[in-house]
């Protein structure tokens, strides 16, 4: 493969947080440029040829380029002062990415929805025979892919994070699911959020696509101030009454699930998608672990693991599509979140909170719906299962739905899943 003026060949590179994204960096680098390491944690042993190097030789080096990890906060890391003062300098593995690969990106972003998207967009791709590839937040990291050609087509879940620090990174196709407020404890503010959400957008060129939630107020009116080179559709999951028709899959019984396949429907065109076998593809799909996955489904009780939801918006698609609700939340609210559903629609719903901050849970939603609090979730499946058991034939759905990060007990929401799980399979098991 031919590169001319890559800015990343033969430069003075510091690599910032030793995670899966920064090691492949790492990897891809190493015999490309003059590679440095640095993480927080000292203690890191990578056994990459000793290419760390100490706080103090960090600032001695004049560094050409500075790629950060996207978990890292630059106003709260050990090298804040040296970031804030080299800012133009920080790129991302997104941005190496893109200056290596011309390949077809589709990329997708949003508060809700991204993993499911992504993963049944890719599904759908490699069904029908495609060299798809699931890279970004989900599947691996965008530079440990191996065996690419020019047929290769690039599925990348971004976050905000990771756009928020890219420069050059940009996708002819680009999604925006839906906008509500979300990671502001990092962004600040809700306006700098949406800014990093919109970057998507910004540095798309003529020919390209873009996909947005129709009906979403803060999408529309951010696309309304500003004017996009790329050609943007607008998506409405409300014109989906007629093709649910051919579905047989409980997994899209939530609204935010049909909005997500909304968003497949309107691009599939697009990638000249079969839509018999798109439709085959659909019914298969079994969703991703921790995310309104269904893993228990029998007589009178559902019980639905959706360790993943982090906000309240999350939680909010699914409720509004199940009666006779146990909804279990708990974990580290979002700053400003705020629970949306009106008390006609929780009047099948009773909640149950646990954890530290249960207190907040309890005073946000107390309104809306009946609420009991607990120290733990062993202690909240313990009523529960007792309350099922002394009803009739009723059908019941347990729903875990934190609705807050994980990271108060969990190291995070696939661990919280899996204790969640486990907890779960001992309960069914005693009734037995």
């Amino acid at each position: 493969m031919k590169i001319f003026n890559n800015i990343f060949l033969g430069k003075k590179i510091l690599i910032y947080g030793l995670g899966k994204s920064g090691i492949s960096s790492y990897k891809f680098l190493k015999n490309k440029a003059d590679v440095y390491l640095f993480d927080d944690n000292s203690k890191i042993d990578l056994k990459l040829n000793r290419k760390t190097i100490s706080f103090k030789k960090v600032q001695e080096i004049n560094f050409d380029i500075i790629l950060i990890s996207p978990g890292i906060d630059i106003s709260k890391c050990k090298l804040s002062k040296f970031l804030k003062k080299n800012f133009s300098k920080i790129y991302t593995d997104l941005d190496v990415f893109y200056s290596f690969y011309k390949n077809k990106i589709i990329t997708i972003t949003g508060t809700n929805g991204k993993s499911t998207t992504a993963k049944l967009l890719h599904d759908a791709l490699t069904y029908q025979k495609r060299d798809s590839r699931l890279i970004g937040n989900i599947g691996n990291p965008a530079l440990s892919e191996k065996n690419i050609t020019k047929k290769t087509i690039f599925v990348i879940e971004v976050s905000s994070y990771q756009l928020d620090y890219s420069k050059i990174f940009r996708s002819k196709y680009a999604v925006i699911l839906n906008i509500s407020p979300d990671h502001i404890e990092r962004h600040k503010s809700l306006k700098n959020y949406i800014d990093a959400k919109f970057k998507l957008l910004k540095s798309q060129s003529k020919g390209s696509y873009a996909f947005i939630k129709k009906n979403d107020e803060l999408i529309i009116k951010k696309i309304k101030k500003n004017n996009y080179k790329s050609k943007i559709y607008k998506v409405d999951s409300s014109n989906l009454k007629n093709f649910l028709k051919k579905i047989n899959n409980k997994y899209f019984l939530s609204d935010g699930n049909r909005e997500n396949l909304s968003f497949i429907l309107k691009i599939a065109p697009k990638l000249k998608l079969n839509m018999r076998k798109l439709i085959k593809t659909i019914n298969r799909f079994k969703g991703l672990n921790y995310r309104q996955q269904i893993i228990f489904d029998k007589k009178n009780l559902t019980i639905i693991n959706d360790s993943k939801s982090t906000s309240f918006a999350s939680s909010e698609n699914m409720l509004k599509n199940i009666k006779d609700v146990y909804w279990i939340l708990g974990g580290i609210p979002k700053k400003g979140d705020k629970f949306k559903l009106s008390k006609i629609n929780c009047k099948n719903i009773k909640a149950f909170v646990f954890g530290a901050h249960q207190k907040k849970f309890f005073k946000i939603i107390k309104n809306h719906l009946k609420v009991k609090s607990f120290k733990n979730l062993k202690q909240i499946l313990k009523v529960i299962f007792l309350e099922i058991k002394n009803k009739k034939s009723k059908k019941n759905v347990i729903f875990f739905s934190p609705a807050g990060a994980s990271f108060d007990s969990f190291k995070n929401f696939e661990d919280r899943g899996q204790y969640f799980n486990k907890l779960i399979k001992k309960f069914i098991n005693a009734k037995r």
